[in-house]
């Protein structure tokens, strides 16, 4: 039974039995390519390649290398396969056609893997983002290739490099082509488990070149038009769209690498909740966590809502796997809106729990829903609501809310997004200013919630600088919103700095007279 396959009795909770029953232990899958010659096993360097991985798996799985040629055979240098074409085409297209499955091409994913005897590599055109479906297995150590081709995976037993050998040694013609195709076909292409394979070998690391190639960034943004979604998902997990079997299975799942046995993982389920409220979806939750707490299968450590449409769950449950009991703790978010609810459930070892518990938290943080907006980006008016509320807030919309000031307030967000945000130097003054703006501004707001005098105090200090904005209207070029906005600065610092320090000076002068 493979460890990842969980018989949960609250699978509904955080749905982690769909989820791992899809996502198989992706470090443990090996590919067996069945070929006239004999078989070639391969195994997977996932987080150095997760795309060509995962597209060299589902072609695999698809049964799109069944049947074809090792096309392209170079003693010494390395034998290459995937060409549809070769299945029955014209020998002179071999070696032109194969797309991949995720997409028609992988964009590449070169890293520091050398290039040496056993290597399985992607092949492509001249532009590194081609690569389809065909690859090519090292025959002989080949480092010129290192940092140009994507390495993805190596064979892995003795048998394998007896089959390669004997592929590399067939008679061939002119451009590198099998003169006997026959003795160079792949049978079939079968997904298998590590432990299925008994005669691995004990390979050591793949050597690596010992450079850096160009740094990978540690998210990639997942977005589906259909699902109405996009959010952030950590770069080297498989990320896939299971088969929707229930309302309450993953519509999205990513998978992480293997740590002593589990593989971590985020999903994000969708499913309706017309005519339903989010109380109404957590007594339902609460429902099925009592059921599994009765059985003494699960801890909840937390339920909180964190705001006023999202709930959170964190739980320990507990799972026998191999007459081995397990520890793994859960966490989810409800985020419920405009009658549907998206959960974000993330599941690890106790023990490894925290190490990729700010991953999950950057894929809830980037939600979006497509066709609104982000789940984070709520309008102005919306944020100065909530923040009042929650506590913290813009000290300038809070000084002016419901006061003669809101116009000036409405006058500055209109100039912010009519003028500013427009140019490059605009975009550049807001996003610095909103920077440092936000670090103060929460502390105030809650001191004039406090005190009406201050309140007061603050809006009686800003009506000058609100007023001097007004010269931003007539900005509409960069060199215009840069010269005037230095206007309204020294405008600004004259009245709240100028002006009170000449003050200060002559009352000094006077009271020494």
């Amino acid at each position: 039974m493979k460890k990842i396959l969980f018989s949960l009795l609250f699978s509904l909770i955080i749905v982690i039995s769909t989820n791992y029953a899809f996502a198989q232990n992706v470090e443990d899958t090996i590919v067996i390519l069945e070929t006239t010659q004999g078989e070639i096993i391969i195994e997977f360097f996932h987080l150095d390649a997760p795309k060509h991985t995962e597209n060299f798996i589902l072609l695999s799985e698809n049964g799109d290398y069944d049947g074809l040629l090792f096309h392209r055979i170079i003693p010494g240098f390395m034998i290459q396969s995937g060409d549809p074409n070769s299945l029955s085409g014209d020998p002179n297209t071999w070696g032109q056609g194969g797309n991949g499955i995720l997409s028609d091409r992988i964009d590449a994913e070169f890293n520091n893997i050398k290039h040496d005897r056993g290597i399985v590599s992607m092949a492509r055109a001249q532009d590194p983002n081609s690569a389809g479906s065909q690859f090519f297995i090292v025959h002989q150590d080949s480092h010129f290739l290192d940092e140009q081709y994507t390495v993805f995976g190596r064979i892995v037993t003795e048998s394998s490099f007896e089959t390669l050998d004997k592929i590399a040694g067939v008679q061939t013609v002119s451009n590198d082509r099998p003169n006997n195709p026959e003795q160079v076909r792949i049978i079939s292409a079968t997904i298998v488990e590590r432990s299925e394979i008994s005669n691995i070998m004990n390979l050591s690391e793949p050597s690596r070149t010992g450079s850096t190639v160009t740094a990978i960034p540690e998210f990639t943004i997942f977005e589906n038009k259909e699902l109405d979604v996009k959010f952030a998902a950590p770069v080297g997990w498989l990320l896939q769209q299971p088969p929707k079997s229930s309302e309450d299975s993953p519509d999205v799942v990513a998978v992480g690498p293997e740590i002593n046995g589990v593989n971590p993982y985020i999903s994000l389920t969708i499913k309706n909740a017309i005519g339903k409220t989010l109380d109404d979806l957590i007594e339902e939750k609460n429902q099925m966590l009592d059921q599994a707490s009765y059985l003494n299968k699960l801890e909840i450590l937390d339920q909180q809502k964190i705001k006023s449409n999202v709930y959170q769950t964190e739980a320990v449950g507990t799972f026998v796997v191999d007459d081995v009991e397990l520890k793994i703790k859960f966490i989810e978010a409800m985020i419920f809106t405009n009658e549907k609810l998206y959960t974000f459930a993330y599941s690890n070892t106790i023990e490894n729990f925290d190490n990729d518990l700010s991953k999950f938290t950057e894929s809830v943080n980037s939600f979006e829903i497509l066709s609104q907006q982000s789940f984070e980006s709520k309008s102005t008016e919306e944020k100065i609501i909530q923040q009042s509320e929650e506590g913290g807030g813009c000290l300038i919309a809070t000084a002016a809310y419901g006061s003669e000031l809101a116009p000036q307030v409405q006058m500055l967000r209109e100039l912010r997004d009519n003028q500013l945000m427009n140019t490059e130097s605009g975009s550049a003054f807001m996003s610095g200013f909103n920077e440092l703006y936000y670090t103060f501004s929460p502390t105030i707001a809650d001191m004039e919630r406090e005190s009406p005098m201050f309140k007061e105090a603050v809006k009686l200090g800003l009506t000058p600088m609100l007023s001097t904005l007004a010269i931003m209207e007539s900005a509409e070029t960069e060199s215009e919103v840069l010269g005037l906005g230095l206007s309204v600065i020294a405008l600004n610092l004259g009245m709240y700095i100028g002006l009170p320090a000449f003050g200060i000076v002559k009352v000094i002068q006077l009271r020494k007279n």
